[in-house]
């Protein structure tokens, strides 16, 4: 990996992995609200889910790294699980987003590391 490709692999996979633990905490989050306050919360949840998958799909035509494709997929799955109101099951599939996110940015870290750049 070049070292132009691994400060933005670095970055977008923080970033990614960062606002996918907060989607999987607001997931879980939802399952205590009350009947009234769970659609306003469902789809502020989503708004955010939405954002965030636009962000890693920048990710993936700047770097060509196929994990984040799949943090993406592990993301659609949970929008739909969010959308037939299963949160806690979504949470599970954005874990598996998290996991692929954080694939391309260790491996970066690794480059920079060795390039005494972090």
């Amino acid at each position: 990996m070049d070292l132009p490709t691994a400060v933005k692999s670095y970055q977008f996979g923080e970033r990614a992995k960062s606002e996918l633990i907060m989607i999987a905490q607001l997931c879980l989050a939802l399952t205590g609200f009350s009947e009234q306050e769970r659609p306003g919360g469902r789809r502020m949840l989503l708004m955010m889910m939405e954002f965030t998958r636009s962000e890693i799909q920048f990710a993936v035509q700047s770097t060509g790294k196929t994990e984040f494709q799949k943090a993406i997929n592990s993301l659609n799955e949970a929008i739909s699980l969010v959308e037939s109101n299963q949160p806690e099951q979504a949470s599970q599939k954005v874990a598996a987003a998290i996991s692929a996110s954080t694939t391309p940015a260790q491996e970066a870290w690794q480059v920079l590391s060795g390039h005494g750049l972090l």
